[in-house]
């Protein structure tokens, strides 16, 4: 078998996509790493929730905040917590009251007016993730949703929302992660300095 033309296709769809994110989307995500550095140099910390790799990604970025994402950048640990990686509260939050309110128990838990909630989606629509933006909202917690393809009905609860423009999974979820790292470096400079 030759996978030839299928690497090339895939690398060229995420470039493509990110050339679009570029060119449609650079204000956006200024305009929310802004709110997300001057979130974080006011003492409020920044949540995270997703789904599957989105999951993955809330724990990721919150990594990136908690310990450090550049070697050549010492400071201070950054408040970021992934709300998807207490396997205790998530399974006693979906048997005792669904899976649909496992993040939300977790924003009513730990948020606190001025801090901000990430709900990433790459569809718009994980139905656990927009009940935790509703609870963010409900508290004074900034709601931002990191989403993609139209944006779901997830972008309609959020204060803030950067939808990747693609259809294709894997290419959301390559720019969530890129769109993530830019914002880190963004909370660095802003809080840090």
């Amino acid at each position: 078998m030759n996978f030839k033309n299928k690497i090339e296709d895939s690398i060229l769809g995420s470039i493509n996509t990110k050339k679009v994110l570029l060119e449609k989307h650079s204000n956006e995500i200024e305009q929310i790493g802004i709110i997300l550095g001057e979130a974080v140099k006011n003492g409020n910390k920044i949540m995270f929730c997703g789904n599957g790799g989105s999951a993955a990604d809330a724990q990721h970025l919150a990594a990136e905040l908690v310990v450090r994402l550049r070697p050549d950048f010492n400071r201070r640990a950054l408040p970021g917590l992934a709300l998807t990686v207490d396997s205790s509260v998530l399974t006693a939050g979906g048997n005792d009251y669904g899976y649909d309110s496992i993040f939300s128990r977790s924003v009513e838990a730990f948020g606190n007016k001025g801090d901000v909630l990430i709900g990433i989606s790459t569809s718009g629509n994980s139905k656990n993730v927009k009940l935790a933006i509703d609870k963010a909202n409900e508290l004074g917690v900034i709601s931002i949703g990191l989403l993609g393809k139209d944006g779901g009905y997830i972008k309609e609860s959020c204060q803030h929302s950067l939808i990747i423009p693609s259809e294709n999974t894997a290419r959301i979820q390559e720019s969530h992660i890129l769109v993530g790292h830019i914002w880190c470096e963004m909370i660095e400079e802003i809080a840090c300095y």
